[in-house]
């Protein structure tokens, strides 16, 4: 197995004529150290059956079969998508028998509206696409139970807020809807240098260890609501913040004290357990509110896109 070199890179991307935009939140990373490093990180299990979403020219897909795990690429780029199983034959491992790519699977769709895959993924790695990181992340944990554990690098502003804590300026609607999966760390910081083109600042690993292994679609969409309403005005308490929501600023506070909560405190205060029994107090409250306008996910539209 041969990882891809900057000048791999390179070549790879000048035979299919592509230039990177940031448009699509393309960076690729060109350093094979850097890439096993992710792969350490991601701490995945045995033969881990792994979905990456935006493998883009390959760096992380070899890294990970390299590893022994069994990969499905998701990738929207109909000319990233194209070159990936040669490249991945080129320099990974193939059947004796077949000729075929071994342990690998390639799937060319947007992740965002991807419902179902080859094989149920245990795991998730992927260096996401800048521009929609939270909502994809989202989005697959909502949609595939099986994910045991996730680790992803995205812009380090990004990571710091998902794995923010109560009380941390950082701290908003991406750190609660992160967390009420599992547990939420950063497991590193990688720097501009091992990217091509190389980012404006530098990009942060996430590692969550999944323990929500049952999903009621009915309290999630409540308790994302809550955290929407509560956070949509930060700086306001959560008896104004939660009024529309609630009916009132009246019933807010009644449904604040239901659960245990000073209606004086604002949203940042707040962990996912204090979110979840106000979620529980509030059941029927949001059905009277205004329709979930979040993101796919579950991702707010004002905090799921990256700048």
């Amino acid at each position: 197995m041969t990882l891809l070199t900057a000048r791999d890179i390179r070549e790879i991307a000048a035979d299919i004529g592509l230039r990177p935009t940031k448009q699509k939140g393309q960076n690729f990373v060109i350093d094979p150290n850097t890439v096993r490093s992710i792969v350490t990180s991601a701490k995945l299990q045995g033969h881990s059956r792994v979905v990456e979403i935006g493998p883009g020219l390959g760096s992380l897909t070899l890294g990970l079969l390299e590893a022994g795990h069994h990969v499905t690429a998701v990738e929207i780029d109909d000319v990233l998508a194209a070159r990936l199983p040669a490249t991945v034959s080129k320099y990974g491992q193939t059947s004796a028998d077949t000729g075929d790519v071994a342990n690998f699977e390639l799937v060319n769709a947007d992740a965002l509206r991807v419902t179902e895959l080859p094989s149920a993924p245990d795991a998730l790695v992927a260096n996401l696409p800048y521009n929609v990181a939270v909502p994809v992340l989202l989005h697959f944990l909502e949609i595939f139970p099986s994910l045991q554990s996730v680790l992803v690098m995205v812009q380090l502003e990004v990571a710091e807020r998902l794995a923010a804590g109560p009380g941390s300026r950082t701290y908003g609607v991406p750190s609660v809807k992160a967390q009420w999966y599992g547990d939420v760390t950063l497991a590193g910081r990688i720097g501009k240098n091992v990217f091509w083109p190389a980012p404006n600042i530098d990009s942060g690993l996430v590692h969550i260890d999944v323990t929500r292994t049952h999903r009621d679609p009915h309290q999630r969409r409540r308790l994302f609501n809550v955290v929407d309403a509560a956070f949509a005005q930060r700086r306001k308490t959560l008896r104004a913040a939660l009024a529309t929501w609630a009916g009132s600023p009246q019933q807010a506070e009644e449904l604040l004290h239901a659960a245990g909560i000073d209606p004086r405190t604002r949203g940042e205060a707040l962990d996912v357990a204090d979110f979840e029994r106000l979620a529980a107090a509030g059941e029927g409250a949001d059905s009277a509110a205004a329709p979930d306008t979040a993101a796919p996910g579950g991702a707010s539209a004002h905090e799921g896109q990256q700048p």
